[in-house]
């Protein structure tokens, strides 16, 4: 009984560690789309720091749909000459991309993105996978190779 247990108990670990999110990966938002630090930091030469919100309670309204990512604070950048010249897309357009409905909820780097008609800066993602999550085919998004 203790080795099924025992065997049970790591199995556990192993599963809810895989599940684990990026702790790497930060996010971060320009003209209400979701980036990377990475991305923007790239793009310095359009792009710069408008503001760090360090928790998800100094949040502004604007950005307050985003809490359940943005756990640790995010970044907002705005664009230096106040046009914005990166593409931006919706994930419900993502998701049409991968032939799956355009409500389905897409997961970056492990969080889920319910709201489909959130934008993103489609330059994040290195590679996409289609997985069943909760007996349907969901989009999952990663933003390193």
């Amino acid at each position: 009984m203790k080795k099924l247990l025992y065997s049970f108990l790591i199995l556990s670990s192993a599963t809810l560690f895989a599940q684990q999110k990026n702790p790497a990966v930060k996010f971060a938002v320009a003209d209400n789309a979701v980036g990377t630090i990475e991305l923007f930091n790239a793009k310095k030469n359009v792009l710069q720091v408008s503001k760090v919100y360090n928790t998800p309670a100094s949040l502004p309204q604007s950005l307050k749909k985003y809490s359940s990512v943005f756990t640790k604070g995010v970044t907002e950048y705005k664009f230096k000459n106040g046009e914005n010249i990166l593409d931006r897309m919706a994930l419900s357009n993502m998701n049409a991309q991968y032939n799956l409905p355009a409500d389905n909820p897409v997961f970056i780097e492990g969080y889920e993105f319910t709201d489909t008609s959130t934008m993103i800066y489609p330059e994040i993602k290195k590679r996409a996978e289609t997985k069943d999550y909760n007996g349907k085919k969901t989009l999952f998004i990663y933003t390193t190779e």
